[in-house]
This record gives structure tokens, sequence and C-alpha cells, in this order.
């Protein structure tokens, strides 16, 4: 059984947010031609060209079928979470959004998984849409990014969340996204290739360093991209931590590297090798499968190398592929070995 735990899907379009709400820099749909859209900011601007797998659930299944996937969990694009307009309307937009995930979970027989997308920026409107997503949209999670606006995931402001979070038994999936350094690599793809794994390296330090893992034990968070750059450099966080204690350890918290398990992340290395290193580091049960769908970033062979990987036992392929994911979002596995 193979359930991906990180993929994205859009509405195939949506109201011009900018007449709805009277001001601009959001992003819309340009269906240019059959099966194809461009992502537009309102000022004019080309973000990314997309294809109908990115927002048709029945384009999207073929991929799963042709692959053997029986579930993905979807969450929306990033440069879609709106953090930066009027909390109002990102609310508003937020609900938009998580109905229509809600819809696509419900409409194709448990295929689907949606994870929700909260207003950050004002917290009550976040925790008011979360308890929205766990009680009436049965949604089990929900997606966040590695930063809000100015702020990072320690900051205080965002305990209250933590806390709902926790008590509603609701996971947290954080993307990278809004790289930092982007003026600085304009080329190249950089900020996605050395932007996003920092970012996510940010996102983990941040809540450790903040105490938020000591705070909320119960949390359940995964962090998109293999823990982007954290596993391969917690020895140095953790050596900073010893060093330079009076910089780091501001909250009284343990050696970073205890903290490894406390949360999870998902397996998108591209890289057996770096894979392997992973699950020595965390253990398969916080490792779960995923893809990143429908991106040419992400891992469009759908887990063939985690299937083809020699060494690891089955029992681990079964881990990596199903049961962390399951485990993570609090559902049931079926005893039969497929859904389909």
């Amino acid at each position: 059984m193979k359930i991906d735990i990180h993929a994205h899907i859009l509405p195939e379009r949506w109201p011009d947010l900018k007449q709805k709400y009277g001001y601009g820099g959001f992003v819309y749909m340009d269906h240019h031609k059959k099966g194809s859209a461009r992502m537009m900011k309102d000022t004019g601007q080309f973000f990314r060209e997309v294809q109908q797998n990115c927002w048709d659930p029945e384009a999207i299944l073929v991929d799963m079928d042709a692959h053997r996937v029986d579930k993905m969990v979807l969450c929306t694009v990033p440069v879609l979470f709106n953090y930066w307009a009027k909390p109002e309307h990102t609310l508003d937009w937020s609900r938009f959004l998580n109905d229509h995930l809600a819809g696509v979970q419900q409409g194709y027989n448990s295929r689907f998984i949606g994870l929700g997308t909260l207003p950050m920026q004002h917290i009550d409107y976040a925790i008011q849409e979360l308890e929205r997503c766990k009680t009436q949209l049965n949604l089990p999670g929900v997606e966040i990014g590695s930063h809000i606006q100015d702020k990072n995931l320690d900051d205080p402001s965002f305990f209250p969340f933590y806390e709902a979070a926790q008590d509603l038994n609701m996971a947290i999936f954080v993307h990278p996204w809004d790289m930092m350094g982007q003026e600085k690599m304009p080329r190249y793809f950089l900020p996605w290739l050395v932007g996003m794994p920092a970012e996510t390296s940010l996102a983990i330090c941040s809540m450790i360093f903040g105490g938020v893992f000591d705070r909320f034990p119960k949390l359940k968070v995964m962090f998109a991209h293999g823990g982007g750059a954290f596993p391969f450099t917690v020895g140095r966080v953790s050596h900073g931590w010893h060093c330079r204690p009076d910089l780091c350890n501001m909250n009284d918290i343990k050696d970073p590297k205890e903290y490894i398990g406390k949360f999870w992340i998902d397996g998108i290395t591209h890289d057996e090798e770096a894979l392997k290193y992973l699950i020595e580091m965390f253990g398969a049960e916080k490792i779960a499968y995923g893809t990143d769908y429908p991106f040419p970033l992400g891992d469009l062979e759908h887990g063939k190398f985690i299937e083809q990987m020699e060494g690891l036992s089955a029992e681990v392929k079964e881990q990596l592929l199903s049961k962390t994911a399951a485990g993570f979002l609090g559902i049931e596995l079926p005893h039969n070995s497929s859904l389909r």
C-alpha cells in the first residue's frame, strides 16, 4: 500500500480576488489552452505553468493508478497562502480553498486526503478555521508555511495555535515558501534548490530553540523535503548549542539532537544514500513517502526508488510507504493491501 503524504492541488478556477477584496497582489489562473494554465500575479507577472493534473482529480487518479498509489494527501500551493492580505480576506480565501479540498476528499472514494490552509497572520481566525477543518470538513490536518510574514515559527503569538492543534489532534505539515535570500540568487533555480532546504531548516531550528516541542509534546508536526538542510547540519546546530549557550539556549532547551524523533519528515530526498541516512537518524516510523506531485522538482516516479532500494526490509518499506503517514494523520489502514 502507498500513501503519498505530500502532493498539491488547486481549484480549477476562483473569483477575481483583486476585484472581490479591492486591492491587488493575488494569483489567478489563466487557462490559455486546453489542459494547461498559467498561474499569474494580478500585476501581470507570470509565476508558473501548470497542467490539468494540478486541478483535476480525475487526471490525478490516472497517475496514481499507473504508479499504484492508494491515497494521496493534497494541500494547496504555498503561493496561495496569502498571509500578506488583510486577515478577514485570508480567512475568506482559506474557507474557499478548504471547502474545495474537503469536496475532493469526500468525492473520490477515500483516495484523497485534504490538509487545510489557514489565515496564520491572525491566530484567532487561524484557530477558528482549524476547528472548522476538524469538526465540519473532516480534514485530519493543515499545511502552514515555514514562516508567517516576518515571524518564524517560534514566535509566542503562535503558541495558542499550537495548543489548539495539539488539543484537536490536528497534524501540521510545514512547507517551505517565500525563500530567504532570493535577491542574492535569482538565477539557476537556486531559490528552490538552496533556499527551500534552508527555509525548512529555519522552521525546524526555530521550533526547537523556541521550546515549541517542549511546551507542546503531543504536537504532530511534519516538515517537507526530507527536513531540508537540518538533518545534514544538525551536528553544527548541536555544537553551537554546546559552545555558545548564551546565544543558542535562550529557552532552556535540551541538546537539539535530542529533538530528533519529536517530529516527522517526508522522504523526498531524490537520493538513496540520503534516505538511508535519514532512516538511521530518525527511524522509519518518522519518515513518510511523499512526492511533491505534480511539480517536476518532486518525485514523479512515486516512490519507485524506495520500492527498488536494496538493503531495506519489506517492513521498513511498508513503514515508509504507508504506516508512517497513517500514524501521523491518525487514519486507520485497511487489513487488505490495497484500496483500489
